[in-house]
């Protein structure tokens, strides 16, 4: 994984408010690189020791209620690309269909063993798969579903010079982010109005400090975050 060259980035990329962003990036290349090999190495190797572990997910799930295994939804990557993600399925099938692309707390569409699996974030055990194939990364912006994308501010495309990410540090201070939408009347509204403003706001600074090591000990804080550890 390399930086895009500026004049190669999408229109609605190559702009003002992007700028400073991309050129904090640019003197990083060599951090960016072995961010990609890392990705790769790690990714692999969770696949190979994990495979027993999700094929036993994939079973439970398949027996506790209708559908698929993974859950596809479109979203959105690097340059603005577009990919379907992999994430085991929580919710009933076509749950999207049904309600908002957002979850809020103790959402009704929440399957039995899904409740249990995104409780410690075993749903997201597939996104390696993203990894690997280079769509995602350890560590970045979480990848938005499109119709948030389409509402962003000029300087949120910047987060999209990155690839999407398992984790972040606006994942880790928003990992409750499902209960600040509970009471929300309209909650796509909620979350583009107020919930999205202050992830992308950790998500613009990472950029500004990105580093290798800065994004391991974020992964770190992921795991002690789902342990339970505060960071608010």
């Amino acid at each position: 994984m390399i930086l895009c060259k500026w004049n190669d980035l999408p229109d609605d990329m190559r702009i003002d408010e992007v700028r400073p962003y991309y050129e904090i990036l640019a003197k990083k290349q060599g951090q960016i690189f072995f961010k990609r090999v890392f990705d790769f190495v790690v990714a692999l190797i969770m696949l190979i020791v994990l495979c027993i572990p999700m094929i036993i997910i994939s079973i439970w799930i398949k027996i506790d209620s209708k559908g698929p295994v993974f859950y596809r939804q479109e979203r959105v990557t690097t340059n603005g690309e577009h990919f379907k993600i992999h994430k085991f399925r929580t919710m009933v099938s076509n749950a999207d269909k049904i309600g908002t692309q957002v979850t809020v707390d103790n959402d009704s569409r929440i399957t039995n063993v899904g409740s249990k699996l995104r409780r410690v974030r075993l749903d997201e055990l597939p996104q390696l798969i993203d990894v690997l194939q280079g769509t995602m990364s350890f560590v970045g912006t979480r990848p938005e579903a499109v119709k948030y994308v389409d509402q962003y501010k000029p300087e949120y495309m910047a987060t999209l010079l990155m690839p999407a990410g398992i984790t972040s540090e606006a994942s880790i201070r928003y990992k409750d982010e499902d209960k600040l939408l509970k009471k929300a009347d309209d909650v796509d509204k909620a979350y583009v109005e107020n919930v999205l403003p202050g992830k992308m706001k950790y998500n613009l600074e990472s950029i500004k400090k990105f580093s290798f090591w800065g994004e391991i000990v974020t992964m770190f804080r992921t795991v002690l975050a789902v342990l339970g550890k505060d960071y608010k």
